[in-house]
């Protein structure tokens, strides 16, 4: 007899008595030991085949999930196919190769630590296989700068520079929204300057595109960046600020800000940031330039008007009605303006930037 696994039973066939009773029909005990023995051979039987089919089951899971597995490491490995190391491009490019040394992308060679696709030449450009195999050529550079959109050349950046907190904002930058690439101000393989690889000093290369702002550093009050003691990186980050806190964040633009998000000027003149006890509104809400050019004005003291009353007039000036308009201090009637003396208000007002000794910011 065939049980369902392929194994055959044998079952002698030997006569059954019965007899009639009063209560029924009644077999023999040698009936029901072969019924059992017949019974438990075929459970035994199931029991194998439930046995081998789970088994079965889990090798056939498991081998498909090891498929799954190393065709997702096939898939998120980087292929390493086309690369050929650095020492091939010196052939044809020597005078890129022998000063790369100096050079911070150098750093990805001599650690010995990065992938062929961070390493060296290759890091940027690509895989240099095709291009030597044709001898040459832009158009078998993957990644030939030259012929890249700005865009293109910013993600390839940001494929190491992406972490970089300084550049966090950089594709929400006015730069990057007026399509100005990294390559527009850095030169990666000739750079003239010992810092930040730039394609020149960096004065000239922002008064390349900002005109107006090198004429007012030729004005008689400005800051000193054309004699060098400072530089526009000092106040402003080319690759895009966080939103400012003063000026109702609407100006300026791509600020360094310092310490607690607060204005670049106070890096310098610490002397104005206080906390003060009284402060003065237009320092702590407008910010500095609400009185002051900070690039150079025709005024002494970076101010926008020639005369130091008309600065605080556009302020206090009477506008409003009561003793404080919208929050400003009215002049009482003996600030008699046509009177030389109440015409440069920080003749009595010295501490105008905060005080904390009196709220009119006097002496």
């Amino acid at each position: 007899m065939d049980c369902g696994t392929g194994r055959s039973v044998t079952i002698r066939r030997k006569p059954v008595s019965m007899r009639a009773t009063g209560r029924g029909t009644n077999v023999n005990s040698l009936a029901i030991s072969i019924q059992t023995a017949l019974l438990s051979s075929i459970i035994l039987s199931m029991a194998r085949a439930g046995t081998a089919a789970t088994i079965f089951l889990i090798l056939s899971a498991t081998a498909t999930m090891a498929q799954t597995q190393n065709l997702a490491a096939a898939t998120s490995a980087p292929s390493t196919a086309g690369f050929v190391g650095s020492d091939a491009c010196k052939t044809c490019h020597a005078d890129v190769w022998l000063n790369f040394y100096k050079n911070p992308h150098y750093k990805s060679i001599a650690s010995g630590k990065e992938p062929p696709e961070r390493t060296g030449c290759e890091g940027c450009h690509g895989g240099a296989k095709q291009h030597i195999e044709a001898r040459g050529g832009k158009a078998t550079i993957p990644h030939a700068f030259s012929l890249m959109e700005p865009k293109q050349v910013l993600e390839d950046s940001l494929g190491c520079h992406g972490r970089d907190f300084s550049r966090a904002n950089i594709r929400r930058s006015e730069h990057t929204l007026n399509d100005v690439a990294c390559t527009s101000c850095h030169s990666i393989h000739h750079s003239p300057t010992p810092k930040y690889l730039l394609a020149k000093t960096q004065k000239d290369l922002c008064y390349s595109c900002h005109a107006t702002i090198r004429a007012q550093f030729d004005m008689p009050s400005k800051h000193r960046v054309n004699e060098g003691f400072m530089q526009c990186t000092d106040c402003h980050n080319p690759h895009g600020g966080f939103a400012d806190t003063w000026g109702m964040a609407q100006r300026p633009r791509m600020m360094e800000q310092a310490l607690t998000d607060e204005e670049p000027c106070l890096k310098c003149h610490v002397d104005k940031r206080g906390p003060f006890v009284y402060e003065h509104p237009s320092v702590r809400v407008e910010g500095c330039e609400i009185c002051h050019n900070p690039h150079g004005s025709m005024n002494s003291k970076l101010l926008k008007r020639p005369v130091v009353f008309t600065v605080c007039l556009e302020c206090h000036n009477g506008s409003a009605s009561g003793t404080r308009g919208q929050g400003v201090d009215l002049q009482s009637s003996r600030h008699n303006l046509l009177d030389p003396k109440f015409q440069k208000c920080t003749t009595c007002h010295v501490r105008i930037h905060g005080s904390n000794a009196d709220q009119y910011f006097l002496r």
